[in-house]
């Protein structure tokens, strides 16, 4: 996965240095099922403290409809922006102490002056993964009785009988 960048003539240049990279790798990530390559822009700022990252992303990924339990692909469009401080003095700059910081550890620049955005855009993918994923907006779901997925058809299920208590409430839903 090429979601490394060497930054050492980037953190050398005076604040408003940019570099931009043309991304389109295979990405992978344990339990997510990935189905495109990773496919994107991203432009890295000198700040004069740090490298300011900005990002815009596609990928395909294989999700499991929460409603019937099929399998469906969704495609993922997002954008990074993320500061990444350095952890040793280049060109001026002050290393950030990491005790000191209230910044993710993925966040820092390498002692090698490598900069890692996997972890940055693994965590803007799962961000960006629907909570309940549906493989329509009119899923029918599943049967609650025989499991029969409804979006291939009805079932033969019979109703089940209603508590006499609830039957007025039932009228009141069959006459709208």
């Amino acid at each position: 996965m090429d979601l490394q960048f060497n930054v050492a003539q980037l953190l050398k240049e005076p604040i408003g240095g940019t570099r931009q990279y043309e991304i389109d790798t295979t990405y992978e990530s344990e339990g997510l099922v990935v189905r495109s390559p990773l496919i994107g822009r991203v432009k890295l700022l000198n700040t004069g403290r740090s490298i300011l990252v900005k990002g815009v992303f596609q990928l395909t990924v294989e999700l499991v409809c929460s409603r019937c339990l099929t399998p469906f692909l969704q495609h993922l469009d997002f954008s990074v922006e993320e500061e990444f401080l350095p952890t040793i003095p280049v060109g001026g700059m002050a290393p950030v102490v990491k005790e000191e910081e209230d910044v993710d550890e993925d966040l820092f620049i390498d002692a090698h002056q490598i900069l890692h955005l996997e972890e940055t855009v693994r965590q803007y993918i799962l961000l960006n993964i629907p909570v309940h994923p549906l493989c329509r907006p009119d899923c029918k779901g599943l049967c609650p009785i025989c499991g029969q997925n409804l979006n291939e058809g009805t079932c033969n299920c019979r109703e089940e009988e209603v508590d006499p208590r609830w039957a007025v409430l039932m009228d009141l839903s069959k006459k709208e």
